[in-house]
Order: C-alpha cells, then structure tokens, then sequence
C-alpha cells in the first residue's frame, strides 16, 4: 500500500481515485470544485494545494483539463513542484499537448524525480468501471513501480515509449474516434436520406468490414437522437486541437482530422459543445438540412 496524491477530481479523476482507495491506498487530495463526498467517505485526505499533496505522498497523479491546468498544478508558487522531494514519481493522466509534456517531464527530472505522462482512453463509463486504455510514456523503472497502481484504474495498460509518447498515442487515438465518427455520421446520413432505415442499415453494416465499437456504440446514439454526453464535443475540440498544433509543429498535414473539428465547431456555434461528440453528425445533418430518423 502507498500513500498517493491525487489532484483534479472531477468526472474522470473522481472514480479513478476511488478506486485507488478502495484497494487499501491512502489518499491525498487537492481539486478545484467541490470534494466528492465517496472519497470522503473512504477516508481520503483533503490537502490544502498540490505542494501539500506531493509532500504526503509517494506518487502525486494529476487529472485535469489541459496544458495550462497541469502547468499551473505543477510549477505556480504552491504547485507539485513545490512540495517534491528526490525519488517521487509525478504522473499526469490528463490529455495535453506531446510538445510541452516533454518540457514538464525534464522540469520534474531535474528535481530528483520520475515523470510519466499516462492519458486515458474510455470517458466516463470507463473511469467508473476502472476499464480504462492508459498509453504511457516515461521510464521503465517507473513505469514497473506503478503499474499496479495503473492496473486499478485500467485494463489495458501499455507503456509506449519515453516521455510525451503516451501523450501522441492519446492524440493518435483521439484523430481516429473523430475521423470514425464523421464517417459512421455520413454514412448514416446518406442511409436515411435515400429511404432506408438506418437503425437496420446499421445492424446489416454491424456484421461487416465496416464493424467497429463506434459504429455499435456511437451509430446507435445518432439514431435514437441520444446525445447526453460521455465525452463532450469541447474536450474533443481540445484534443483536435492538440493533434493540429502538433501537427503544424512537426510539419505534418492533418487534413482530414481539420475537417473533423470544423465539423465540431458547426456543433458549438449551435450551443452544441456540451454534447456527446457522437453529435458531430448534427453538423452534417445541418448541411443536408435532414435529420437520421425523420421521413425521406
């Protein structure tokens, strides 16, 4: 059992922790919004900021939104950084940018500690089920320290590379689930535009080449006009955006991924960015001026 710190509670971060609790670790913890009352409940220990928490514990996981969110808990006056001492391991869990993670593992590293970026694949429903995909990038020693602790949260469990590998890999994964959402929304579209039913067409392309999780999962939501969300339209605007800026950083064109997340700016301009990013094919429908479901 360790003691382990765990900053940004929020959707994702809130399961993820407790499941770390759950199996007999103790917890230090600092977020923004409000204290879950479960982790309370567990016993978790509330810090008064992130240098607070890296002092108490062994191994400080930060989940939050962005590049700027994990700067700031990692180097502000009372940041991560603050409360390290030599031999910590510091892992960010959050999606952000390949470019900068590198910077904060080499910032990290010249403190005495390891540094691991190990974003998540699996929204929501993943995190609570601790079925989460964890891509990681760093050492293999720190990898091997706390792939335990990475085995609570998640079931599929890779370590890529070194530092900012596993943040490319969740920017790879993140091109892939909008590209594939844009072609299942098109699909669909045209289906029902021409007549045929599309909860059929999509049970019929279901037992094809053209099977995938987001054709089962994502093609059911288009049909049934169910779009609370798992993962939000904005979040995936972010990682689009990670994936350009890269993209434009290391001189490769990503033409197909910019059109994926103009597709998703049609959708917030409409008040959409809280949606499911299986919404992605309102903006197409926008276009045809045809929803999935109405009559030919």
């Amino acid at each position: 059992m360790a003691n382990i710190g765990f900053i940004g509670l929020g959707i994702m971060g809130a399961p993820m922790a407790g499941h770390l609790a759950a199996n007999g670790h103790t917890l230090f913890t600092y977020t923004q919004g409000p204290m879950p009352s479960a982790l309370v409940e567990a016993g978790a220990n509330v810090c008064a900021n992130g240098a607070d928490v890296a002092a108490k514990s062994d191994v400080i996981i930060v989940m939050v939104p962005d590049t700027p969110h994990v700067e700031d808990v990692l180097f502000s006056a009372n940041g991560v950084a603050a409360g390290l001492s030599a031999g910590k391991i510091v892992i960010d869990m959050s999606s952000i940018s390949p470019v900068a993670t590198k910077d904060f593992a080499r910032r990290i590293n010249e403190l005495g500690c390891e540094y691991l970026d190990a974003p998540v694949s699996g929204g929501e429903v993943g995190a609570k089920a601790a079925s989460l995909t964890i891509m990681v990038g760093g050492s293999e020693a720190a990898f091997a320290t706390v792939r335990p602790l990475f085995q609570l949260m998640g079931k599929n469990v890779t370590l890529v590379g070194g530092n900012g590998d596993g943040q490319i890999t969740k920017v790879a994964n993140q091109i892939i689930v909008a590209l594939t959402i844009e072609a299942v929304g098109e699909a669909l579209l045209l289906a029902a535009k021409a007549g045929a039913d599309p909860a059929r067409v999509r049970e019929a392309l279901m037992g094809g080449f053209a099977s995938s999780r987001i054709l089962e999962v994502h093609g059911e939501r288009m049909i049934k006009r169910s779009f609370a969300p798992g993962f939000r339209i904005d979040l995936h605007r972010k990682d689009l955006n990670l994936a350009l800026t890269t993209g434009r950083q290391l001189g490769v064109a990503l033409p197909n991924t910019a059109t994926a997340q103009e597709l998703f700016n049609t959708c917030a301009a409409h008040d959409g960015g809280g949606w499911d990013h299986s919404a992605m094919v309102r903006a197409l429908e926008i276009m045809a001026n045809f929803e999935i479901g109405q009559e030919a």
